[in-house]
């Protein structure tokens, strides 16, 4: 049994260091703003909840003692990673940062302009 819980621990550990990795390389080689808020969110987000429930079950599993600080850490990051990332992103967007030329659209400027023009009514 001690072999298949580390098994699984290193899994969810080996595949959240992947996930980091991957927004690393991301924030570094992406063209703007923007796709680095995402990578960073997004990939960050996952690289963190694999460790950390790696680290859980590790406790739990092999220790025997059940970590619902860790629980709870997790529940929080999942919720707040993404929303702060948007949140970050949108305010870029609203202070004038400039997407690369390789971005195809902007949907976001469409709802903006029908914002501003319902409170100028």
């Amino acid at each position: 049994m001690t072999l298949i819980a580390n098994l699984i621990i290193a899994l969810f550990i080996l595949v959240g260091v992947f996930f980091t990795v991957v927004t690393v390389v991301g924030i570094l080689r992406l063209p703007d703003v923007y796709t680095r808020a995402h990578a960073a969110s997004k990939s960050a987000t996952l690289g963190v909840l694999g460790i950390l429930i790696g680290v859980f079950l590790h406790f739990w599993w092999i220790k025997g003692h059940f970590s619902i600080q860790l629980l709870l850490g997790s529940v929080f990051l999942f919720i707040t990673s993404p929303v702060g990332g948007h949140l970050m992103s949108r305010a870029a967007y609203m202070s004038g940062v400039k997407p690369t030329e390789l971005t195809v659209g902007d949907d976001l400027a469409e709802a903006i302009g029908e914002q501003k023009s319902h409170e100028e009514e």
